[in-house]
C-alpha cells in the first residue's frame, strides 16, 4: 500500500520496486505501507515520519532535507518496525547544518538506513529515552549511515545514544566529530552491537571513536575499522555525572561486559582505554602504530563506592608498533587495579627495532609472542592481509584470525 503525502516522481516508485501506474494492490497481507516524501522538502519528510506507524517505510528521495528534525515516540512493533531509508542508496538524502540533524526520543522498533548527516554544531544524530530511565529507547537499527564534520569544537558527537537498549549499528561511516566528543557516544546503553563501521578523525583530535559509559553493559564492538579515530579509539568507560547513569542508582562502574573484537586500529594515542570499567575484553584486534600507548587503565570517576578499574582481558591481539613512537606500552593511572588484568597470547612486534618488541605489562603475560616478523602484505599502505610467508603464530591472532 502507498500513502502519498505529496506528489511523487516516477523514478521513486521504480527505485522501490513499486509499479508507477498506480498503488500496490492491498491483498490483506502484512506488507508495509510506503509513505512518500517530496524530493528535497523537509516539511514533507517530517509529515511522513509523523504519520508513520508499525510496518511503515518512509522512502526519502535524493535531496537536502535540512536539520532539526525531532521525532518523539516513534513506535513500531516486533516484526513491523518503522523504517526511514534512502529511496536510492546510491544517492542518499542529506541532513545538513543546524544543531542536530535528527533526534529520536523514546523510539521503539525503528530503523534508519543510508542517510547522510553533516555540519551539525551539536550532534549529527541523537537518540535517547527522553529522560525516562525506567523505560529505555529500544530495538533501533542504524545501517549504512554517514556522519561527517560535527562540531568541530567541544563535546559533540557524530551519533549520541542515551538510554538505548537492544540496538544494532552496522556499516556506518563516522568522520570528524567534535574535538572533545566521540564518533559514537553511549551513555547508559545495554545489549547493543556496533559492527563493520569505519571511524576517521585524527590521532589527537576527538576524545574517542566509540565511548561506552554511564552504566553501559553488554556491548559488542566487532569488525570495525578505526583510522586515527581520536585520542582513544575505543573508550570502555569514562567519567559520567551521576544523574545520567542508566539504570539509576549507579552500579559502581562506567561500563561492564564490553567485548571489543576483530577490529583494525590504525594510529590513535591509545587504541583502547579501560576507564572506571569492570570486566571487559579486548581480543583478536589488529593494532598498527599507536602513537603513545597500546592501552590505558584509568580511573576517571572517583565517586565513593565506585570499583577501581579492574578485570580487563587482553588476548590474541596483533600489535605492530614503532618503539620510538610509544611513551609506554600501558598507561596506568592511580586508583586502578592493574594486577587484576589478564594478558594472553598477544603478538608484539616493533617494526623499527624488533629487539625492542618485549612489552612492559602490569602482569606477566601467558604465551605471548614477541619479536617475530609478521610478514604482512603492506601495512604502511593499509593492507594487513597475510602472505604465504606469514608465520603460523601471526595467523592465530589479530582481526584476520577472527574471520578464519
Amino acid at each position: 500500500m502507498i500513502r502519498s503525502l505529496r506528489p511523487v516522481t516516477t523514478w521513486l516508485y521504480l527505485a522501490l520496486g513499486i509499479p508507477a501506474c498506480g498503488a500496490v494492490e492491498d491483498n490483506g497481507s502484512a506488507t508495509s505501507t510506503v509513505l512518500v516524501v517530496t524530493p528535497g522538502e523537509g516539511e514533507s519528510f517530517r509529515a511522513a515520519v509523523a504519520a508513520a506507524g508499525p510496518g511503515d517505510r518512509i522512502a526519502v528521495p535524493p535531496g537536502e532535507y535540512g536539520n532539526g528534525h525531532f521525532f518523539p515516540g516513534l513506535k513500531g512493533e516486533p516484526g513491523q518496525p518503522i523504517v526511514i531509508l534512502a529511496a536510492d542508496p546510491d544517492e542518499p538524502p542529506t541532513f545538513t547544518g543546524g544543531v542536530e540533524g535528527m533526534h529520536l526520543i523514546e523510539p521503539e522498533y525503528v530503523e534508519l538506513h543510508n542517510l547522510h548527516f553533516s555540519g551539525q554544531s551539536g550532534n549529527g544524530l541523537n537518540i535517547d529515552d527522553g529522560g525516562d530511565f525506567e523505560q529505555p529507547a529500544r530495538h533501533v537499527v542504524l545501517q549504512g549511515l554517514e556522519v561527517r564534520d560535527i562540531g568541530p569544537d567541544g563535546n559533540h558527537d557524530g551519533i549520541k545514544l542515551s538510554g538505548l537498549t537492544d540496538f544494532r549499528i552496522e556499516g556506518c561511516t563516522i568522520e570528524r566529530w567534535g574535538r572533545g566528543g566521540s564518533g559514537i557516544d553511549l551513555v547508559g546503553c545495554h545489549r547493543g552491537q556496533i559492527t563493520r563501521s569505519t571511524f576517521r578523525h585524527g590521532d589527537s583530535a576527538g576524545s574517542s571513536g566509540i565511548q561506552i559509559k554511564g552504566g553501559s553493559a553488554d556491548i559488542l564492538v566487532r569488525q570495525n575499522r578505526f583510522e586515527h579515530s581520536g585520542r582513544r579509539a575505543v573508550n570502555i568507560g569514562g567519567s559520567t555525572g551521576l544523574e545520567f547513569f542508566r539504570p539509576a542508582p549507579y552500579a559502581g562502574y562506567e561500563a561492564t561486559r564490553v567485548m571489543v573484537e576483530g577490529n583494525l586500529f590504525i594510529g590513535s594515542q591509545a587504541p583502547v582505554a579501560f576507564v572506571s570499567a569492570d570486566g571487559s575484553t579486548f581480543r583478536y584486534n589488529t593494532l598498527y602504530r599507536p602513537v603513545d600507548w597500546v592501552l590505558r587503565i584509568l580511573q576517571e570517576n572517583k565517586t565513593e563506592n565506585f570499583i577501581p578499574c579492574r578485570a580487563g582481558v587482553v588476548t590474541d591481539n596483533l600489535v605492530l608498533f614503532r618503539a620510538d613512537e610509544l611513551s609506554t606500552f600501558v598507561n596506568i593511572g592511580p586508583d586502578t587495579a592493574p594486577e587484576t588484568f589478564r594478558f594472553e597470547r598477544n603478538f608484539w612486534f616493533a617494526i623499527d627495532d624488533p629487539s625492542a618488541s618485549t612489552p612492559e605489562l602490569p602482569v606477566a603475560e601467558i604465551d605471548g609472542i614477541v619479536g617475530v616478523p609478521p610478514l604482512l602484505k603492506d601495512p604502511e599502505a593499509g593492507d594487513f592481509s597475510l602472505t604465504a610467508d606469514s608465520p603460523p603464530s601471526v595467523r592465530a591472532v589479530g582481526a584476520h584470525a577472527l574471520l578464519e
